[in-house]
């Protein structure tokens, strides 16, 4: 089978979030099947660095937004998995600093970008020699591509993140060069605003999201995020599907990022990466106490304000300390740095992304803090379970699909888990988690099972596998 994939980010190319990741983990779980994978995807600035020196010349592309045609160029590059991709290259769209924003603030122009994207997947789609048998899109960078495409080939949209809808003022439509009967409450309007997401929703072939526990939740009111209806319409066709984890890149031995390998049975070089990690932060006092973590986007979404106005309080009654990892919201950056200056014996506020850091941060730390109001799926709790970094999150979507509460002996269960978003319940757990932290056994044994928890691909490739297969079924 030959799937297309389309995708705003795509690992390691590029990457924001759990989006890049997924689109990457899924296509090598595919092709490792022995599927044929096309990526497509932007040529950002950030990118071109990573690509080595090719030699196949480059596709033109001629393209109209509206009354405009757009010139740019699909550039061939092939994976060192056997994966095909085809990133688009226009200058003065994707040649940026940034993906979606820039200090802070989307790019206004955020919509004419993904629509130039999805009309060069749909364009290549019908360049390509061995035509794709599937089109799968996501999010709503690409939403647009099952009306663009006109059903010439079977698509399927996953929903990353609901939040997100690329909502827009009403004459963005026009780029999309449609009819305007698309432009209706019955595909993509919403609101006197043109919403991509919607119109993919309704307009796909088969849908799907990132957790079982997110499929269930996005067609309620209290997390649909004004689609409910949209998605409660075609709920027999909603598919929840847990997110992979690639156990090449997250690993504990032969890890390049890690001093020091480690495994579920010899926890020795944990315990050195933790004391490498205090040193190089400067917190050496905090070898003997429990260090807790969280790594991410800075966005209200993660429970953010939560975690900094529970830590804010409960750090200096606790022998504990804490290190964030990330950027995003202009605020929460700033609301962490000032925790770091208050509390300089407890707390390192590192506002920025490293992926060699996010390794160390991560197998150092004793507690992974994810205090999230809704999740998709999260990927950083199943690499934190991984490395032997218990997990303490919110029971929402895909979090609640991944960590299992412990019971009160910590005889079953990989991470503590509260139910209702407020402090109350996470000082329980952070005082939980203290405790525990006091029990060595209790907490090799804790740590054990998180570690030999298999959340990787074989299983999610086979859900997949079905959606694609029952597409290309006659009906």
């Amino acid at each position: 089978m030959h799937i297309l994939q389309a995708a705003s980010e795509f690992y390691p190319y590029s990457k924001t979030g759990g989006l890049a990741d997924m689109v990457a983990g899924l296509s090598c779980a595919l092709a490792n099947a022995g599927h044929k994978l096309t990526v497509i995807t932007p040529l950002y600035r950030s990118t071109k660095d990573l690509l080595m020196k090719r030699s196949e010349s480059p596709m033109q592309l001629d393209i109209k937004l509206g009354a405009e045609s757009i010139r740019g160029r699909l550039i061939p590059y092939e994976t060192g998995e056997g994966i095909r991709v085809y990133f688009v290259e226009q200058k003065d769209f994707f040649d940026r600093q940034g993906i979606y924003m820039e200090n802070g603030e989307g790019y206004p122009d955020n919509p004419d970008r993904f629509i130039f994207l999805s009309k060069a997947a749909c364009r290549l789609s019908g360049m390509l020699p061995d035509a794709p048998d599937v089109l799968h899109c996501h999010d709503w960078q690409t939403a647009m591509i099952p009306l663009l495409n006109g059903g010439r080939i079977p698509t399927c949209l996953t929903i990353h993140n609901l939040a997100y809808q690329g909502v827009c003022a009403p004459s963005k439509f026009a780029l999309t060069n449609l009819p305007e009967r698309y432009f209706t409450h019955k595909y993509a309007e919403y609101y006197q605003q043109f919403n991509p997401l919607k119109a993919g929703i309704i307009s796909t072939d088969s849908l799907t999201t990132v957790s079982p526990g997110y499929a269930e939740e996005i067609v309620t009111r209290d997390f649909g995020e004004g689609l409910e209806g949209e998605l409660s319409g075609r709920a027999d066709g909603l598919t929840g599907i847990l997110n992979g984890v690639d156990y090449s890149q997250w690993r504990t031995d032969e890890n390049p990022h890690l001093k020091h390998g480690y495994c579920a049975k010899n926890l020795d070089g944990k315990e050195r990466i933790k004391l490498d990690l205090l040193d190089f932060l400067d917190l050496e006092d905090a070898s003997k106490s429990p260090l807790f973590c969280y790594i991410g986007r800075l966005a209200d979404q993660k429970g953010l304000h939560l975690l900094y106005d529970v830590l804010r309080k409960w750090l200096p009654e606790n022998d504990a300390s804490f290190v964030l990892l990330g950027a995003g919201d202009i605020h929460l950056e700033s609301a962490f740095r000032e925790l770091s200056e208050e509390l300089p014996g407890k707390v390192r506020a590192l506002i920025q992304y490293s992926e060699p850091l996010a390794h160390r941060i991560k197998a150092a730390s004793d507690f992974f803090l994810m205090p999230s109001k809704f999740e998709p799926c999260g990927l950083n709790q199943i690499y934190s379970l991984r490395y032997g970094t218990v997990p303490i999150v919110n029971a929402v979507g895909g979090l609640k699909d991944t960590v299992s509460p412990l019971t009160s002996q910590y005889i079953d269960g990989t991470g503590f888990v509260f139910h209702h978003h407020s402090s109350a319940e996470f000082v329980q757990c952070l005082d939980s988690a203290v405790r525990l932290f006091k029990t060595p056994n209790c907490l090799k044994n804790v740590r054990e099972r998180g570690m030999e928890a298999d959340w990787g691909w074989s299983e999610p490739i086979k859900n997949y596998v079905a959606i694609y297969e029952k597409l290309l079924k006659p009906t």
